[in-house]
């Protein structure tokens, strides 16, 4: 396994590769989205512009199997970026990836990266840059914190008076319980979609090392993997409709 590029700033640890990879999702999927839209057009449109109507329906799809598509439309601007900011950072370590050997206390922006200090002379630390960020648990930790955040303001905005009396349903007793249930449903969120690409870069890896014997083995777990990157992108998307579905919709039995 390789080093993080990793610099202490402000006594918090900064994972650099992190930050570069959400940066180049962000400006991946701004340009696409903008490429889209650019010469919209009704009776000529263009693929990309097909591709983007597509996104958009599927979508609309998604919200409206979690709640009534009259109330779950403000969330489909919501559920389009998940979904395509996501997609993008899975798919983002499949290509390639970027490793340099830096030498001993090697610094960034003045700061040595943690990987170089105590290295002896003449070794070198190797240092993964490009990877899927969200193969990194504090990404999809963040992700996870933003859809819990929100669900749970949403809730007490929108229904608060049904939201909070379902801490205690169907009694009192049940309180535990159901704050576990909440807290747990952010963990869930950012360990599923970290343990899964992961997993899939490091195979990668594994497969790397058996030389050309591997080729035809990387070639077929490239093309799972973009399932995969699809896959974990709906699932992740679908599931915060529903928990945004469950905290402000309240149906009378």
């Amino acid at each position: 396994m390789h080093d993080s590029p990793i610099i202490k700033l402000g006594g918090l640890n900064i994972d650099l590769s992190a930050v570069l990879m959400l940066l180049v999702t962000c400006v991946v999927v701004f340009v696409l989205c903008r490429l889209a839209v650019r010469n919209l057009s009704v009776e000529n449109p263009s693929k990309l512009q097909n591709f983007m109507e597509w996104v958009v329906e599927f979508v609309q799809g998604v919200v409206a199997s979690a709640m009534d598509l009259k109330k779950g439309k403000a969330y489909i601007s919501l559920g389009l970026t998940l979904i395509l900011f996501i997609f993008v950072a899975n798919l983002l370590g499949l290509p390639f990836s970027i490793i340099t050997d830096l030498p001993e206390n090697f610094t960034v922006f003045g700061q040595p990266i943690l990987a170089t200090l105590g290295l002896e002379h003449g070794h070198y630390a190797h240092v993964l840059w490009w990877k899927s960020p969200t193969a990194d648990i504090s990404v999809t930790a963040g992700l996870a914190i933003v859809v819990f955040v929100l669900m749970n303001y949403l809730g007490l905005k929108l229904n608060r008076k049904h939201y909070l009396k379902h801490y205690i349903e169907p009694f009192p007793i049940f309180l535990p319980l159901n704050i576990i249930e909440n807290l747990a449903k952010p963990i869930a969120l950012a360990i599923r979609l970290y343990a899964n690409i992961f997993a899939g870069e490091v195979l990668i890896t594994v497969i790397l090392k058996t030389g050309f014997w591997g080729i035809p083995f990387m070639a077929a777990w490239q093309g799972f993997s973009i399932f995969i990157g699809a896959l974990q992108a709906f699932i992740f998307t679908i599931l915060t409709m529903v928990y945004i579905s469950q905290t402000t919709i309240h149906e009378e039995h």
